[in-house]
This record gives structure tokens, C-alpha cells and sequence, in this order.
């Protein structure tokens, strides 16, 4: 009942929102907008019009607008900033935590990301340098410098006050990192731990010991994966020599994953091209169309060789055309049992829970699996044949035994070498450092096709000595 009215109060807010923007009231707006949640005002931004859009960022201010650019697509990020005079932008930027900061001096160009740089104080500035020093798919591109920070030597009471000091700068207190007199990283305290000892206690003796930690350089995907192993709050970033440099936080954890899921989601559906963070309806046809065409136009002309295989083998077709009526079940079985084998272990990959020292393993598993498989459909679709065609279909040229051995052996053959490639060619994609998901699923439904004509049409030549 709660989240119904919840939900209907939202509703009325976004309705005032577009309400005033369409009557042109700035003061109604600005009563609406201060009402609903940044991330919400960013998805109605999506939907608005250039004007519209100018009107709400004007009338809303920049300390507003800070939180809503932090949550744009970043491929209205630059344009939204382009509606602010200097002075507001010298606020925006200076407002934005550290690494949103970042992540727009990454996409912005370079003449504003020069321009911006001269709206920083020193310590901003050189703060998103070093930053940008690291590549922005990597736990140092992603990591916030806002922190907790405090060292062994202290006591409570002077942690306390460090804390006191720096809480309205920190992105999080919920987890406060100790290092040393160098800023080697040694260990971590809760802020319950300093609320709940005496003020003279020393830090060293209630501190625990930070295992979990990455280097700056680790792949921003390994490090979510560790953030959500091991049920992580914030997870320590640190360079070569354990200096403590930030953190990435599980807000952080959660936007890497979801834009790498998408991202392979994308890939095995053969999709390619840069992933938009705008939503499916307010992305252009011309960006669909050409994430989309090129994979369809090469995927078009390899299937070719499948015309290829059928035509040579046209001959056995018109001796025996009835084979006609199991051939796509057959090419569709490969597709079916490789896409299957594909996923789940670019899944297990993903998970971080197999990797190409692991191809043996994975081989024998998927063998077996194949052959499971393989036989229970061929022996479903052999007794089909052989029990029920015949009152389906009149037959004299082949016998329903024989045709049932073809489709059957057929069967097996392509389901168990389908599972076999689906699970391997992933692994010989990471193995020479290609993405496996965009090379697991085109290549191999491609590819299933081929083999299955191959083998059933090599099958019905010999079993039925055509």
C-alpha cells in the first residue's frame, strides 16, 4: 500500500515537472524538481526537448543540476554543461565528487576538457590529473579519493577528530582504512569500533587487517567481481607499492556490472559499436543501425557456405527428399546446444570462476555433457520416426529404421560437437585476447550450421548408401 501511494506521488511530481516546463514556470518547476530524486530528474532529461532541457538546467541552478549531470548518459553530459556560464560551471565542477569528475573530464573533448581544467582550484585539478592517469575501464579510473583516512598511531579521540574534520568531504565512513607514516595501506576500522572504545584506545589495537584490496591497473571488472565476492562496502585501491589511493564503492560495483553485462548481452547478440547509456526508446535509429549492420552483413555472407553445403549435396536431397523435413531441426540442435554451452561458461568466466588453464576440465565436462545430450534427443527423434512418420508420412525408397539411424546419429554427432566448440571457443577467444562473447556467438551459430549439414548429409550418403 505504502509503495502504491509511494509510487503515485512520483508520478504527480513528474507530472508537475512537465507541467511547468510546458507553461514555462520557473518557479513551479524549480517546487517540482526539488522534489524528486536526482537519478529520476536525470531519466526525465532524456525525454525533454533542447529547449526544455535549457530551461529546467537554467532554472534549477548548478548546485541542483550537480547531482542530475552526475547521473546523465554521458552522451549528454558535455551538452547538458554547455547550458552554464563559467561561474556555474567553476560550482558544478567543483560540487561533483571526485570521480564523476573524472569521468567527464574522460568524455568531454579536448578543448573543454582545457576549459574546465581552468575552472578547478589547485587541488581539484591536480587531483582529477592524477586520476586521469589511469585508463577509465580500470578500478584506478573508477575509484573515488574521498575517504576515510587515518593512521595506526593515533588514538579514538584523535581519529575522531581527523574524521570530524573531513566528514562532509568523504563519499563514505562506513568503512575507514589505517595506514602507515608513508600512506602504505595496514589495515581498516568500522566507525561502530570508534563510537564503542574509549578515546584513548589506540587504533593499532582495534584495527582489522584489509586483505581485499586491488591495484589501480586491475580491470574495473575483476574489481567489482571482488567487491561483490566478498560482500564488500568499499574495496581499497592501491598502487604497486600499497599506498592507499581510494576506493570503489558498491554504487560503483553495481554501474560496472551492469554495463558489462550489457555489454556482452550486446555481443552475443552480435551487436557492435560503442554501448549508449540512453535509453533503449530516446537512442537514434542511425546508432542502432549501425551497431547492428555490419555483424548482420558479414553474418549474411558466411551463411552462404551453408548454401554451399546443401547445394553439393542437392543430389542426396532429391534421392531422398524427405530428409528435407528434419534438416533445420538438426542445424537448429547445433545452435541450441552450442549457445547454451557458449553462455554458460563466458558466464563462469565472467564470474571469474574459470579461466583457459582450465580448458581440459572444461573439455571433458562438455564432452560428456554433449554426449547426454546428443543421445537423448537423437533416440526421442529416432522413435519418432520410427513409430509415428509412418502414419505421418508415406515412404518407400528408404526404410523408417535406416532414416531413423541418420537423423539420430546425426543428432548426436552435432549436438555433442556444437556443446564441445560452444565451450572451447570462448576460451580460445580469451586465449588470444579477443572478447569471447562477441566472438562465441556469431562465430558459432555460423558456424553449427555448416557443420551440421555436413554431417547429416555426409550421414544420409552413407547410412542410406545414396
Amino acid at each position: 500500500m505504502l509503495c502504491a501511494v509511494a509510487e503515485e506521488m512520483e508520478l504527480t511530481d513528474l507530472e508537475k515537472l512537465r507541467a511547468a516546463i510546458e507553461a514555462g514556470d520557473g518557479s513551479a518547476l524549480l517546487a517540482a524538481a526539488g522534489e524528486i530524486h536526482y537519478a529520476d530528474l536525470a531519466h526525465e532529461y532524456e525525454n525533454y526537448d533542447d529547449e526544455e532541457r535549457d530551461f529546467l538546467l537554467k532554472t534549477i541552478g548548478p548546485e541542483l543540476a550537480t547531482d542530475l549531470i552526475g547521473e546523465l548518459p554521458w552522451t549528454l553530459i558535455e551538452e547538458a554543461l554547455s547550458h552554464f556560464k563559467p561561474a556555474q560551471l567553476r560550482i558544478i565542477l567543483g560540487n561533483l565528487s571526485d570521480d564523476d569528475r573524472v569521468d567527464i573530464f574522460q568524455i568531454v573533448s579536448q578543448e573543454n576538457q582545457r576549459r574546465f581544467f581552468s575552472l578547478l582550484g589547485p587541488h581539484d585539478e591536480q587531483l582529477t590529473r592524477n586520476l586521469l592517469k589511469y585508463d577509465e575501464d580500470t578500478a584506478g579510473g573508477r575509484m573515488t579519493t574521498s575517504i576515510g583516512r587515518i593512521t595506526a598511531d593515533m588514538t579514538v579521540k584523535q581519529a575522531i577528530t581527523v574524521l570530524r574534520r573531513d566528514k562532509d568531504s568523504a563519499e563514505t565512513l562506513s568503512r575507514i582504512f589505517v595506514v602507515d607514516e608513508q600512506g602504505r595501506l595496514v589495515g581498516k576500522v568500522r566507525l561502530r569500533d570508534l563510537a564503542f572504545h574509549p578515546w584513548p584506545t589506540m587504533i593499532h589495537d582495534i584495527m582489522e587487517d584489509a586483505d581485499e584490496r586491488v591495484l589501480a591497473t586491475t580491470d574495473q571488472e575483476t574489481a567489482a567481481r571482488i567487491l561483490s565476492k566478498y560482500d564488500l562496502i568499499v574495496l581499497p585501491v592501491v598502487d604497486e607499492f600499497d599506498h592507499l589511493l581510494g576506493v570503489i564503492t558498491y554504487d560503483d560495483a553495481m554501474e560496472i556490472l551492469q554495463e558489462e553485462s550489457t555489454e556482452d548481452i550486446e555481443k552475443l547478440a552480435a551487436i557492435g559499436g560503442e554501448q549508449s547509456e540512453l535509453s533503449y526508446l530516446n537512442t537514434s535509429v542511425n546508432s542502432h543501425f549501425r551497431r547492428r549492420v555490419i555483424w548482420l552483413v558479414v553474418l549474411a555472407f558466411v551463411s552462404i557456405f551453408s548454401g554451399y553445403v546443401m547445394f553439393r549435396f542437392s543430389e542426396v536431397l532429391n534421392q531422398a527428399f524427405v530428409l528435407s523435413l528434419f534438416l533445420p531441426m538438426v542445424v537448429a540442435a547445433g545452435g541450441n546446444s552450442g549457445g547454451q554451452a557458449a553462455t554458460m561458461v563466458i558466464r563462469a568466466m565472467s564470474l571469474g570462476e574459470v579461466s583457459a588453464g582450465m580448458a581440459l576440465r572444461i573439455a571433458w565436462k562438455e564432452i560428456r555433457t554433449g554426449l547426454m545430450l546428443g543421445a537423448t534427443l537423437g533416440l526421442a527423434m529416432g522413435l519418432f520416426i520410427y513409430f509415428l512418420l509412418p502414419f505421418i508420412q508415406s515412404q518407400s525408397d528408404i526404410t523408417y529404421a535406416r532414416l531413423a539411424i541418420t537423423v539420430s546419429g546425426s543428432l548426436l554427432l552435432q549436438v555433442f560437437s556444437s556443446t564441445l566448440l560452444g565451450a572451447l571457443l570462448p576460451i580460445g577467444a580469451r586465449a588470444i585476447r579477443l572478447d569471447p562473447a562477441v566472438v562465441s556467438s556469431p562465430s558459432l551459430a555460423s558456424t553449427v550450421d555448416v557443420t551440421g549439414m555436413l554431417i547429416y548429409f555426409t550421414a544420409a550418403k552413407f547410412i542410406l548408401t545414396l
